[in-house]
Formats: structure tokens, C-alpha cells, sequence
């Protein structure tokens, strides 16, 4: 079977369940972070509940168009983050601001990082000041939320801030 299995390329082959269970369960074991990229994260629910109280973040890392939805797992459940995704506006409205942060989403190329990057500040600021201009927030408010889901969750969640963290 395991035979089988390298012969097609990786992107084609499934993990074996009983592999990639024992994987995430040593993951959570580490009390690291771990980042968890799937397409839809409604079927890890049973997972998200099962690791609740381990002392463990999950940052679910969904494809297009599921970041509403991980925005509300991430609600849900205390010890789960979610990437805010590419039109933050629609996953600020789903969980607390400190669960949401930003992540471009792209694989391999550098220019797809920085599009990302700059899109998703375009898209934050746009937010802002519509927030601002409707009385929802201040100007101080909308650049705390946008720091927050910017880079702030991030440090925080993955201990980028701790001492010797460099």
C-alpha cells in the first residue's frame, strides 16, 4: 500500500487518516501553534472540540470562500484563531477582533505575497474609514482593530513578542 501510494505525486495522494491523525494529535501535543490549512473548516468542528483545554492555538487557514466560516469557529471556540482572509470586512463581522489575522494565502511565488499583502491593507484601510465616517469607531479604534488583525494576533498567538523570541 505504502508502495502504491509514492507513486503518484504528492498533490494527487490523500495522507493516510491514520497518519495525518497521529500527526495533528503530535502537533497539539507540542503546545505550539499549529496551522491548520483546509479547504472548508467545517469538518474539522469535531477536532476543534476534541483539543479544546490542551493549551493549544489552531489557526485554521481556509481556502476562498470559506474564511466566514472559520472566522466563526474561531468565535466558537477559545483556543482557535482564524485568517481574517482576503475581504476582511465580511470575517470582522463573524468573531472578536483579537481571534482574526491576516495571512496572504499565496504559495510559492514572492510577487503573490506582496499583492496579498498590499490588497489586504488596501482592503483594511477602505474598512477603516468606513467605520470611522459611519460613527461605528474612532480613528484610534480602527487602527487598533487593524493592528490587531494586521500583525498584533499574530505575535501574540505565535509568541513572536516573548523574550528571546528574536
Amino acid at each position: 500500500r505504502w508502495l502504491a501510494l509514492t507513486v503518484r505525486p504528492a498533490r494527487d495522494r490523500a495522507p493516510d487518516p491514520a497518519l495525518a491523525q497521529h500527526l495533528l494529535w503530535s502537533a497539539v501535543a507540542t503546545g505550539l501553534p499549529v496551522q491548520l490549512h483546509c479547504a472548508d473548516p467545517q469538518s474539522l468542528t469535531g477536532f476543534l472540540r476534541a483539543t479544546a483545554g490542551f493549551g493549544t492555538d489552531l489557526v485554521l487557514l481556509p481556502d476562498r470562500p470559506h474564511h466566514r466560516r472559520a472566522a466563526q469557529l474561531a468565535a466558537a471556540f477559545p483556543h482557535v484563531y482564524a485568517d481574517a482572509g482576503p475581504r476582511p470586512g465580511e470575517t470582522l463581522g463573524e468573531a472578536p477582533f483579537g481571534k482574526l489575522l491576516f495571512s496572504t494565502g499565496a504559495r510559492a511565488l514572492p510577487e503573490l505575497y506582496v499583492t496579498a499583502s498590499r490588497l489586504f491593507g488596501q482592503a483594511m484601510a477602505r474598512l477603516a474609514q468606513e467605520w470611522v465616517g459611519e460613527g461605528i469607531c474612532t480613528r484610534a479604534e480602527a487602527q487598533r482593530i487593524a493592528g490587531l488583525v494586521a500583525s498584533g494576533t499574530a505575535r501574540r498567538v505565535y509568541r513572536l513578542d516573548a523574550a528571546g523570541s528574536g
